[in-house]
């Protein structure tokens, strides 16, 4: 509970942004997933080193488990903060347009499969550098899925523009924008981790997950989700949070011996868009050092590969 102790401005935070928008404004599946992130914040399954995945720990020591602990654990009060207000955005948009009954669905198997992309890729990099670093790296948080969700949303507003840094870009384009922004002024954050949600984000888009869960779903019921799924494609998507929103979703890295920066508050007389384009600036520099001067190192050291994404 020590990490849990360090403050808790990001949770309060939260708590304005969510009645800001107003509990009965938030549909029912993401006011869940909402829930269940801060409650786990404030009672981890888990501690962090316990919970974060990496090749290491997944494949080889078959702790499995960790797939599922991962997406729903942040390092601290900002982690959770950043990643929840951008899902926020998403879960309305999304939720909205899918149905809940889908929404959980494909919430559920991008959790999962994030998690599995990051582990493919980090020991396909494993064995072409022969850098044993990469399998130790060790990643925690929901930012994976919310890569995914923003590719699964700018699919299907392919001719918008969303702002990145006061920049216009494409929707199509702007997952891979941010993906590289990121990386160039946070360089501790997990790139792989940003890019594994990028790429289950297009598996469901244009590749065949969408085809492969709407099969399994018919398994369990008779009609599958055709009725919520067929309203994502009718639906216009209109609702009070319409166009691009701008989401921070931080994978973010331990180095060594590194005490937390003071915590910024990014909402003072900023909208909601600016506080999440501040985010996506700052905050990463700003969060992720959960160790103090005697505390033990969070899990291990750069230089090992140990960190969190």
């Amino acid at each position: 509970m020590r990490n849990r102790q360090r403050g808790s401005l990001g949770l309060m935070l939260l708590a304005s942004q969510l009645f800001q928008v107003g509990l009965d404004n938030i549909p029912p599946v993401t006011l869940a997933v909402l829930g269940l992130n801060v409650y786990l914040y404030l009672f981890p399954a888990a501690p962090l080193m316990q919970a974060c995945v990496s090749v290491q720990q997944a494949y080889w020591l078959k702790d499995w488990r960790r797939l599922l602990l991962s997406p729903l654990h942040h390092a601290d009060d900002w982690h959770l903060y950043f990643n929840m207000v951008s899902f926020l955005w998403k879960g309305i948009k999304l939720e909205r347009r899918l149905g809940g009954a889908w929404f959980a669905y494909m919430l559920s198997v991008f959790s999962l499969l994030t998690g599995v992309v990051y582990l493919l890729l980090e020991a396909a990099l494993t064995e072409l550098t022969e850098d044993q670093s990469y399998s130790m790296t060790c990643a925690v948080g929901f930012s994976g899925v919310l890569f995914a969700l923003k590719v699964v949303n700018n699919h299907y507003h392919p001719g918008g523009m969303t702002y990145i840094s006061g920049i216009p870009v494409a929707n199509k384009y702007a997952s891979w924008v941010e993906l590289v922004l990121i990386h160039i002024t946070a360089p501790g954050t997990s790139f792989i981790g940003h890019l594994a949600g990028i790429l289950v984000g297009l598996l469901y888009t244009a590749g065949p997950l969408k085809a492969v869960m709407k099969k399994c779903a018919g398994f369990v019921t008779s009609n599958g989700f055709r009725s919520q799924s067929g309203s994502y494609y009718s639906s216009s998507g209109s609702s009070g949070y319409s166009g691009a929103r701008r989401g921070y979703s931080g994978y973010h890295q331990y180095a060594p011996d590194r005490t937390a920066y003071p915590t910024r508050s990014y909402t003072g007389g900023l909208t909601e868009e600016e506080q999440l384009e501040a985010a996506i600036r700052n905050s990463l520099n700003d969060r992720g050092q959960t160790s103090h001067r005697g505390n033990p190192p969070p899990y291990g050291f750069r230089h090992s590969g140990e960190g969190i994404r």
